[in-house]
């Protein structure tokens, strides 16, 4: 079928020409419109629900709020994990679902199952679904500085709230643009409690009067003197008089206002998020927030012309700095691979020409190459998958096998002409009979070479297996390298027939002229001749070099991913919980400070909380430091990245802070799928706060003993600060008040309330009542503080509650329903594997579980378990896939057992290179032993179809000799050594650019083509002596045998 395609290709040629030149423009269409982005979108599909329950402990927060919600999140269809939340005066959880589940489709059932458990939650709490976005969205960040001084945190605040965040949202796939730090400015209403009671006033009744006095409503319309007249009664509170004018009574024909009982004054909302910039001291600072699976490059880009056209309408002295801009990073990883993409396609292109010496000869296979890759870009176009690292990374590793097969065929078709002039000598090959032999050379190696390039395409189909993260991680890049093959593959029986008939005319040099091929000659042929005498020998050589490879094999460490250097870095250190706003504002800006103090650091951009977004459950004690580094040519010599985040590391001491350094996509993925924002987390499942708190404390202790792990911290449990009013029934009963009475003062009074907002033009303010802060500074003060009962008497709080300090939980995390306590685990220095090894080992030895606990380790370990599970699956199904097209290729069982008898080698070189290069086992390195196999078994293929096609020409001629059969591996082996020499010369040319080269997204790469150029090397030299050897030995052993059965299939005798 292979043959009479390439006929029918042949004998169309201008419609294959047509058909090429069509794909040409529709490939470079593609490859204008593709999408860009830094690394494919790896963000599980996950829905949140953010319920602010203002001024409650987070217990409170936990039994009300996020209980019930978790509990029914638990049955949505397609959820598979529940992590609830619950902090002081917030809750949020996140329903995180199976892979491919529609994001849409997962928030209308998450607000079908909300509709059922809204009854059940308080009136003051009021849950939403988050933005359609995640956390790995936080695409751009931007501070709002004011250097003259004359704009106050509360005025930037209000310019970002109100005028910029609403332009940015105007924009396209701007899921949310969430504001940070600041103040939020808000009219306070202090009351006094004395003279309330002095003017027989109450706290419920002056919340009323401020309601009441702050409206506006319209009265229809009037018509006067024909005219129509919209008429408006005017009256929302604008200034503080019109506050203290609020008339609350009438004492004896004279008013009593707000002003004659409460201090009313402008000043800060609580707030739980603070934003500093390069240790100067706080600003404002915003956060674009992509909408989920949309084109990251497009929507910066429309972000960066939004603010530079906003610039000229702020306030003098008012500027937008950037703190955080992914496109850099886009941009960089794109180019690096671009570049790389044309270093390979020109190192390809000087071996074509270096081997063929001759140069139409040698662009037939390098203008195959481009149109097999803009093929492939239509494909990728069409299935919607952006150019990013591995997408285009899958590309970079086809390169050098794409180019096999037309490499091989041209090679064919020179020996082809060579042979054709022994036999017409001073005729010139022209015409039909030039495109005879040219089709006759085709056919002869097209059908296995399709074949070989099937293999390596269909080799990568048990990539598309791995799922969650890692599937998303290489699913592109399996996806473009098999689209590329295949376009190889296509082009191989198609267009390259074709382009050899017009270019490969003329005089060509005959092989033996050109000093490579005789040097390679030269060097094989003794060394083949000695193989053959003693073939066994070589057999017992080759398994012995095979065992070698265990060796380094049981030395290699694992890690799910090989660190990837954003250009940007997070410092993420674990503040000891209860921390006050002032003093998390202190240590953030101390931290940045010290960071800046590092040359190489342009930005550092400090978050302590959170920003006002349910993309970010932070709490206050949590800091999220983003620096930004000035160009890699401005750096001091010899600094690297590595070296850069150790000399922070020295630099950042603060006592209390746990140091944390990690790249921001990194994390932010991290922390959406498993909630861990370092490489391996343990969670401790439990009931009772105290005893997981005891368990996180143990297992802390125990992993700091661990090797390799630079520092580890249990989230502490308990070590919130409470002050708990206990209410005593029996007391409050006795003043005729009951639990509720005692709460909503409790609430109001010393936790104040938001009982309105003003409207000031588009902005609208919060209005918020309480007591002075003279009536609740300290324990004493609580328990003085005045209440008023029913009957009219005065008493104090202390008469009828039990006010104390306590301790408590700062803030309470579940996963599906069970409440749960985390230790985060940073390691460096050391494979992850071994240290999860030797963790899990002394945690099973020293900690004691109580029942109804359990421990589960989280984090990149978690998806590197998951990996390795599923590869240990993955590889033998390669393999198989691998054996059976062998067998369609040679329609022997004995032959296609040979190839696959050669691919242990590949591995050993694999082995050994990884292990001499220091690099880790990874999912990345799992994939470039995947594609290595393709690969060395196409080169077994050619290696097998020389030593068949010579073996069967002596066979056509009569000769069954033992002699012939030696004749016939020696022409089929050193005789076609050039093409061989060429299949591994391009493919290792055309990896290595990517295995030595630096910039963003080589530490994958490399990690991908290391086992291939290692198993390339090994591979190669093994199939040259292996093969032959291990042929003669079939095949002798069959010529031993009547001579009536030295022509039946060799699968028959062995």
């Amino acid at each position: 079928m292979i043959a009479a395609i390439i006929r029918w290709s042949v004998a169309n040629r201008l419609l294959i020409l047509l058909a090429t030149l069509f794909a040409v423009a529709w490939g470079i269409w593609s490859v204008k419109n593709t999408a860009v982005d830094a690394l494919p979108d790896l963000s599980d599909v996950q829905v949140i629900i953010r319920t602010p329950y203002p001024g409650q402990a987070p217990q409170i927060v936990e039994n009300q709020v996020t209980y019930p919600l978790t509990t029914t999140m638990l049955s949505v269809p397609g959820a598979k994990t529940v992590r609830g939340y619950s902090f002081f005066g917030d809750s949020y959880v996140y329903v995180l679902f199976e892979d491919g589940t529609d994001l849409y489709w997962a928030r209308s059932r998450v607000l079908e199952y909300l509709s059922q458990v809204q009854s059940r939650l308080p009136a003051a709490a009021k849950p939403a679904l988050g933005p359609d976005a995640t956390g790995v969205g936080w695409i751009y960040q931007y501070a709002l500085v004011d250097r003259t001084g004359k704009h106050d945190l509360s005025q930037l605040r209000s310019l970002q709230d109100w005028f910029l965040r609403y332009e940015l949202k105007t924009l396209p796939n701007v899921a949310e643009v969430a504001p940070i730090g600041g103040m939020v400015k808000q009219y306070q209403v202090v009351l006094d409690p004395v003279r309330m009671a002095s003017r027989g006033v109450t706290q419920q009744q002056i919340a009323k009067a401020i309601d009441e006095a702050n409206r506006e409503t319209g009265g229809s319309v009037l018509e006067l003197a024909e005219t129509e007249f919209m008429v408006r009664a005017t009256g929302y509170l604008e200034t503080l008089k019109d506050f203290r004018a609020i008339p609350l009574r009438l004492d004896g024909g004279v008013p009593v206002t707000l002003g004659d009982v409460a201090h009313i004054q402008l000043g800060p909302e609580m707030r739980r998020g603070i934003a500093e910039l390069d240790g100067e001291g706080e600003v404002v600072g915003g956060v674009v927030i992509l909408r989920s699976g949309k084109n990251a490059r497009e929507t910066i880009a429309a972000v960066q012309t939004k603010l530079d056209e906003l610039k000229a309408s702020l306030p003098e002295g008012v500027e937008i700095v950037t703190t955080y801009d992914r496109s850099k990073l886009i941009d960089s990883a794109v180019e690096n691979l671009t570049h790389k993409l044309i270093e390979e396609f020109i190192v390809v292109a000087l071996v074509c020409a270096i081997f063929l010496w001759h140069l139409r000869s040698s662009l037939v296979a390098i203008v195959s190459l481009p149109i097999g890759i803009l093929i492939a870009f239509i494909i990728m176009q069409r299935q919607g998958i952006n150019a990013n690292i591995m997408s285009l990374g899958g590309i970079a590793i086809a390169i050098g096998a794409m180019v096999d097969a037309a490499i091989v065929m041209i090679e064919n078709a020179h020996k082809h002409i060579e042979g054709w002039h022994k036999r017409h000598p001073g005729s010139t090959l022209k015409g039909q009979e030039h495109w005879k032999v040219i089709t006759d050379a085709a056919v002869e190696v097209g059908p296995a070479l399709f074949f070989s390039l099937l293999i390596i395409t269909l080799s990568f189909i048990p990539v598309f297996t791995l799922e969650a993260q890692e599937g998303r991680l290489f699913g592109p890049l399996a996806f473009t390298k098999t689209y590329a093959m295949a376009a190889a593959a296509g082009l191989s029986v198609t267009l390259v027939p074709v382009l050899m008939g017009y270019w490969i005319r003329g005089k060509i040099p005959d092989e033996h002229r050109n000093p490579l091929n005789r040097g390679l000659i030269w060097i094989y042929k003794p060394a083949l001749d000695a193989v053959l005498r003693w073939p066994k020998m070589t057999l017992l050589v080759a398994v012995l070099v095979f065992l070698t490879g265990l060796w380094p094999a049981s030395r290699l460490g694992g890690e799910f991913l090989p660190p990837l250097d954003e250009g940007d870095l997070l410092y993420m250190p674990t503040a000891l919980p209860g921390l006050s706003a002032q003093k998390a504002s202190e240590l953030l800006q101390q931290t940045d400070r010290l960071i800046k103090t590092v040359p190489e650091v342009a930005h550092v951009f400090g978050k302590a909380g959170r920003a006002d977004t349910a993309t970010d459950p932070a709490p206050l004690e949590m800091f999220e430091t983003t620096i930004q580094f000035k160009p890699k040519d401005q750096w001091r010599p010899g600094m690297t990245p590595d070296k850069l985040v150790e000399e922070l590391d020295r630099t950042v001491q603060v006592p209390g802070l746990a140091n944390l350094w990690i790249p921001p996509i990194r994390n932010r993925i991290d922390m959406l799928a498993t909630g861990i924002k370092s490489p391996i987390g343990v969670k401790v499942y439990g009931t009772d706060l105290a005893q997981i708190d005891n368990a996180t404390q143990a297992v802390e202790k125990i992993a700091k003993t661990v090797p390799g792990v630079s520092s580890a911290l249990a989230e502490r449990l308990t070590g919130g600060r409470y002050i708990d009013v206990d209410i005593d029934r029996v007391a409050a009963a006795r003043y005729g008040l009951n639990i509720a009475d005692v709460q909503s003062i409790v609430a109001g009074a010393i936790g104040g309330q938001t009982i309105g907002e003003t409207v000031e033009g588009l902005a609208r303010y919060p209005i918020n009542l309480r007591y002075g802060r003279e009536w609740r500074d300290s324990i004493t003060d609580l328990r003085n503080l005045p209440i008023y009962t029913p009957q009219g008497s005065q008493i104090t709080l202390g008469t009828v509650a039990k006010v104390q300090v306590t301790d408590g939980p700062p803030m309470l995390k579940s996963e599906n329903a069970r409440l749960s306590g985390w230790v985060y685990v940073d390691v460096r220095g050391r494979d992850m594997a071994a240290v999860v090894g030797d963790l899990r080992k002394k945690i099973s030895e020293g900690v004691q579980l109580e029942s109804g606990m359990s421990i589960s380790y989280s984090g990149q370990f978690e998806f590197m378990e998951r990996a390795n599970a599923k590869l240990k699956l993955v590889v033998p199904a390669t393999l198989l896939i691998i054996f059976v097209l062998l067998y369609l290729t040679f329609a022997r069982f004995g032959e296609a057992l040979l190839i696959m008898a050669t691919l242990p080698f590949a591995l050993t070189g694999g082995v050994w290179f990884l292990y001499l290069l220091g690099y880790n086992l990874s999912v990345a390195t799992g994939i470039g032993f995947i594609a290595l196999a393709g690969v060395s078994a196409e080169f077994g293929v050619i290696m097998l179809l020389y030593l068949k096609n010579a073996w069967i020409e002596r066979l056509d001629a009569g000769a069954q000799s033992e002699g012939a059969l030696l004749d016939a591996i020696r022409e089929g082996a050193v005789q076609r050594v050039r093409p061989k020499a060429m299949t591994v010369a391009v493919i290792i040319a055309g990896l290595l650019p990517i295995l030595w080269g630096g910039g963003t997204g080589s530490e994958i790469m490399s990690r991908i083509a290391a086992p291939m150029v290692g198993g390339m090397i090994t591979a190669p030299l093994l199939s040259l002596f292996v093969l032959p050897a291990a042929y003669l030995l079939m095949r002798r052993r069959q010529l031993r045998v009547t001579p009536q059965q030295a022509t039946n299939s060799p699968g028959e005798h062995l």
